[in-house]
């Protein structure tokens, strides 16, 4: 449902309907994009287990959107992005939404939709086999397309952040997110808080490969430690 939908249907101001969204938002009860609001389940997932994707969306959704927010002003009009599959970048890809003159290449179709919208944008959408919960294209034909590619960024969310590197819980999620930081100059990651010692299965890359990560809150002291040995800027989003 669109912002102006709202606003007639209701006949109140849409000031006040974006007010509301943003309230519903926050309390899981929908998601916001770009212009307006669309449902969001609100089944949780386990401790430690990453859950279906549309029940992870509402999850800290507050700290997400204003990673997206901090994280769309170190990217400039002919640049080239890749970006992958994940609910932080699914926000992020909203911020993509009003920006100009970029060029992304990602494996989600809902992330490709918002890129597109861009004013004086390019985007590619990473073929493979489709994964409905995530609207994802995953598989060795998604690795073998990304290799065709050269970005100066890779944007990635992650499952799990470590003092060994970042992680994730899905293996060919991983493989995909490997792929992108083998072919871009800079990588980085999207990842609120909770992402912080989560213990994640399968290693993704090294701290040392990430060359900043987005965050709304200080990590733990080791890790921390770990990300400034490592050479990784830590970036606060108000």
């Amino acid at each position: 449902m669109t912002v102006d939908a709202l606003a007639e249907l209701l006949g109140t101001s849409r000031e006040t309907i974006r007010r509301d969204l943003s309230e519903l938002a926050q309390r899981g009860r929908l998601r916001k994009i770009h212009g307006g609001a669309t449902v969001a389940e609100t089944r949780l997932p386990e401790p430690d287990v990453e859950g279906p994707f549309q029940g992870r969306i509402s999850e800290n959704a507050e700290a997400k959107r204003a990673i997206a927010r901090c994280a769309i002003q170190f990217f400039q009009p002919g640049d080239t992005l890749f970006v992958d599959t994940g609910t932080t970048t699914l926000w992020f890809a909203e911020e993509l939404a009003t920006a100009n003159g970029l060029t992304v290449i990602t494996n989600s179709a809902a992330i490709a939709a918002f890129a597109a919208r861009g004013s004086s944008s390019s985007t590619f959408l990473i073929g493979g086999e489709y994964r409905a919960d995530g609207t994802e294209n995953l598989g060795p034909l998604a690795v073998e397309q990304i290799g065709q590619f050269h970005a100066i960024h890779a944007v990635l969310a992650v499952g799990s952040i470590e003092t060994a590197g970042v992680f994730d819980f899905d293996v060919r999620e991983a493989d995909v997110a490997r792929a992108m930081i083998t072919q871009a100059r800079s990588v980085t990651v999207l990842a609120d808080a909770s992402k912080f010692g989560r213990g994640g299965l399968i290693k993704v890359a090294s701290l040392d490969a990430v060359g900043r990560i987005v965050t709304e809150a200080a990590p733990p002291d080791d890790i921390a430690t770990a990300l400034k040995d490592a050479g990784t800027e830590v970036v606060r989003a108000a």
